[in-house]
């Protein structure tokens, strides 16, 4: 099996899905100017993203070892590529949400075949932890690319103009790309493959045993707290560039890609560090450090609004400094899902990555939702503010979770789903 060819593939998929699923945060922001909806009901977005990801992750993570990870792929990709071409002809705020549930849906298949398949293809729990940590980091340069490509669609002098939704013919086209280099891409997935002909309610049974481990438990509790705190951060930036500091809309879409810039660059580097230093030093280090660059850079958004800001060179300092958080975030969500994935045998990867990604759904609809509630009422720095809540939650967890990792190794968690 010639793996450098499917691994390319993988890139590619994560790659075009990061761009899709963080838009949300830009069309967020276009939404409110093209649609004249409110920041709580533009925040429904998330929902429809996320909710679909866990519905269509609950069943497909059940059955995928049946139709096969490759398919489940390339199915994903011809679904969401019709759906583009679609969206540009019914401009309309409904037509969003349902855009958006098509990609949560279509990304559902997508994230759990992808993180089945890495243990296919990878030969040791440390490359499975370095191959998680770079293909997490080339889905935040996907986002970091499509900040830069909706922003180029986007017209200042004209808010409600809607020709930015002529973007989703490029992302077409990209899809199209993605699903010819999978179709041509040999996967081996016989040692995994669900032949049986038993029935689909023992696939379920089997994806419930795994949540009676207390090391699952402790791990979709950490995952669901942690994307709770990505997304609330992630989805408002473009907004809170917008509103609390003043900026441009086209000015405030590309400049939230800082974000996602030292979000790659942090996780490209966790790759390398956790192959040598324990995941829980990295992981607590990283959420104080957050902790402590949300109290001293919030501040700073005071002081900005006093000139007129017209491209980078002339942007106010928190713009650059508050979104490098990303930097300490980010070898989180990789590092915690290789943890629990190599902690199990092969053959419940693909269960495993079907929990991952629902309660991961579920954080980021929590968090965008009470962020952009936080954000009508109060404003954009106390919803900022409130990310502080879910990361001292989240160091204890980590903690519960290491404790428990620990106790649990590979013949006994085997034992016990066998």
């Amino acid at each position: 099996m010639n793996n450098w060819k499917i691994k390319t593939s993988l890139f590619l998929n994560y790659f075009v899905f990061a761009i899709l699923l963080n838009s949300v945060g830009t069309v967020i922001l276009q939404v409110q100017s093209n649609y004249g909806v409110t920041e709580s009901s533009a925040s429904i977005l998330e929902a429809f993203k996320d909710l679909s990801i866990a519905i269509v992750s609950f069943f497909i993570a059940s059955y995928v070892n049946r139709i096969g990870y490759k398919k489940a792929m390339l199915f994903a990709l011809g679904f969401i590529g019709l759906v583009c071409l679609i969206m540009p002809s019914f401009p309309g705020f409904m037509m969003t949400k349902l855009l958006f549930a098509a990609i949560g849906a279509s990304f559902a298949m997508i994230k759990v075949s992808v993180f089945a398949t890495i243990g296919i293809i990878t030969n040791d729990k440390k490359e499975h932890a370095s191959f998680m940590n770079f293909i997490e980091s080339f889905f935040m340069v996907g986002i970091l690319t499509g900040y830069f490509i909706f922003s180029a669609f986007v017209d200042d002098k004209n808010p409600q103009s809607t020709d930015w939704l002529k973007v989703y013919y490029l992302l077409a086209g990209i899809v199209g790309i993605a699903f010819l280099l999978l179709l041509s891409s040999p996967l081996d997935e016989s040692s995994v493959k669900n032949t049986s002909h038993q029935p689909l309610t023992n696939d379920f049974a089997e994806m419930f045993k795994l949540i009676a481990l207390p090391i699952v438990i402790v791990f979709v509790a950490s995952a669901f707290i942690y994307v709770l705190i990505e997304q609330s951060i992630m989805s408002w930036l473009p907004t809170y560039n917008s509103k609390v500091l003043h900026l441009p809309q086209t000015l405030s879409i590309q400049m939230a890609s800082i974000l996602a810039a030292s979000t790659a660059i942090g996780r490209f580097l966790a790759g390398i560090l956790l192959r040598k230093i324990n995941w829980l030093l990295v992981l607590v280090t990283c959420l104080i450090i957050a902790g402590l660059l949300v109290i001293t850079t919030i501040p700073l958004a005071d002081k900005a609004g006093h000139e007129v800001i017209t491209g980078w060179s002339t942007a106010p300092l928190a713009t650059f400094v508050f979104p490098m958080i990303g930097f300490l975030l980010a070898p989180i969500y990789p590092a915690i899902n290789s943890v629990i994935l190599s902690s199990l045998p092969p053959k419940k990867h693909g269960y495993m990555a079907g929990l991952i990604v629902i309660f991961s759904a579920l954080g980021g609809t929590t968090g965008s939702i009470i962020t952009g509630n936080i954000f009508q009422a109060y404003g954009g720095k106390t919803a900022f503010y409130f990310s502080l809540v879910p990361m001292s939650l989240l160091i204890l967890l980590l903690v519960i979770f290491y404790r428990v990792q620990k106790k649990a190794n590979e013949p006994v968690v085997d034992t016990l789903l066998t």
